[in-house]
């Protein structure tokens, strides 16, 4: 990665501009306009997705009149810019890039779109570049303006365009020059001199002298960066990026420590250690506080404290674990139902076979013997006749 002395600035921009975006990510399918991830990757070392426009709005940072003020020049070995757009499968948009100038012809000359400049927003996500040429005769920094026209199938601009954008881009000289040793010692983590005899720095390094790493997201609670992507958290803190904190003592009832002794407490409960209860008389049989004597209860408990016992709850523990099933008609005796007077099966829900019962078969037993073209617990049930089909002889 190439980092200028003002490469940092470069980053906090667009490090500002990937937490606004991350929280106006497209959620739908209107028009949306973003960097990609490779493109950002270049400058900052990290993949990430930076957006201008999410679900056909602008994003706040875009539309700042004092946004152009804070862009840096964008340095001399990057000579184009690849942007990502869609409109959506259910909308339809029309765009028109004009004013596409170069303010110093001798360093620059006029940006290039890689597509056409009048045309149809694409459905789906597309790519398209914006290309700066350096004429490379002169070293110096040139002025130039992007403006970008959106208007929707009812002929209506995009709110917040059109857009007009004006950009700084350094060109360097085309000039053969051989190493410097003394330049390279200054630029330190493997960073080397260019041409122009600045520090051109490893991913993962910015600043002057390649000194300083970067860490994505950034160290919380006073951390220090010390690699790249590594935080060393000051005192009290831990995590990737030192945003957790550290108890000495441990949160009680399900509480969270997330700053040095400082306890997030769960809903019912209060205290530096989470220790209290907001329910003055205690939740019972298992049931949790979750507000001023408010007791969530446990299934087969009601009540303001779940001191009631439902009914069916009431049954299961009256019931012997040996039978899984009431007995229908009968007591269940350890294990086994004890049926009662003209009652059997393992449920006592079955009844020995009597002549009354087996309407078309003969009682054997506790079970009927039906006769031909009859079944059934009872034999009442009969056997459909069977068509007969006439063979067709062909």
């Amino acid at each position: 990665m190439t980092l200028r002395p003002y490469g940092h600035v470069l980053l906090i921009i667009w490090w500002t501009a990937a937490i606004v975006a991350e929280k106006e990510r497209p959620k739908g399918g209107d028009m949306s306009l973003w960097i990609d991830e490779k493109q950002v990757k270049e400058f900052s070392g990290f993949p990430m997705e930076i957006f201008a426009i999410a679900d056909g709005t602008v994003l706040p940072y875009i539309l700042d009149p004092n946004f152009e003020k804070y862009l840096p020049v964008i340095p001399s070995e990057v000579s184009s810019v690849n942007f990502t757009w869609k409109s959506g499968d259910n909308k339809q948009y029309n765009y028109n890039f004009e004013n596409l100038q170069s303010f110093n012809e001798d360093i620059l000359s006029n940006p290039v779109i890689s597509i056409e400049t009048k045309g149809r927003v694409p459905k789906k996500p597309g790519v398209f570049q914006v290309f700066l040429p350096c004429l490379g005769n002169r070293s110096g920094v040139a002025g130039f303006s992007i403006g970008l026209r959106i208007v929707n199938e009812n002929g209506k601009y995009l709110e917040g365009t059109p857009l007009l954008l004006r950009l700084q881009k350094q060109c360097a000289e085309h000039v053969t020059q051989g190493p410097d040793p003394e330049c390279d010692k200054k630029c330190a983590n493997r960073g080397w001199c260019n041409q122009q005899k600045i520090c051109e720095c490893q991913k993962g390094y910015m600043g002057n002298y390649c000194r300083t790493a970067l860490c994505y997201p950034q160290c919380m609670n006073g951390g220090t960066c010390i690699s790249p992507g590594v935080c060393k958290c000051a005192d009290g803190y831990q995590g990737p990026h030192c945003e957790g904190g550290i108890c000495r003592e441990k949160c009680l009832n399900g509480g969270k420590c997330i700053q040095k002794d400082k306890c997030k407490c769960r809903k019912g409960y209060y205290g530096p250690r989470c220790e209290y209860s907001k329910c003055t008389i205690p939740c019972l049989n298992g049931g949790r506080c979750i507000g001023v004597n408010q007791c969530r209860c446990k299934r087969g408990y009601s009540g303001g404290q779940c001191d009631q016992q439902n009914k069916r709850q009431k049954e299961r523990r009256r019931r012997p674990k040996g039978c899984r099933k009431s007995c229908k008609h009968g007591l269940c005796v350890g294990n086994q139902c004890r049926c009662d007077r003209g009652w059997f099966g393992r449920r006592c829900n079955r009844r020995p076979c009597t002549p009354r019962r087996c309407k078309h078969g003969v009682c054997v037993g506790n079970a009927c013997r039906c006769e031909k073209g009859w079944y059934g617990r009872k034999c009442n049930k009969s056997h459909p006749r069977r068509r007969r089909t006439k063979k067709r002889y062909v």
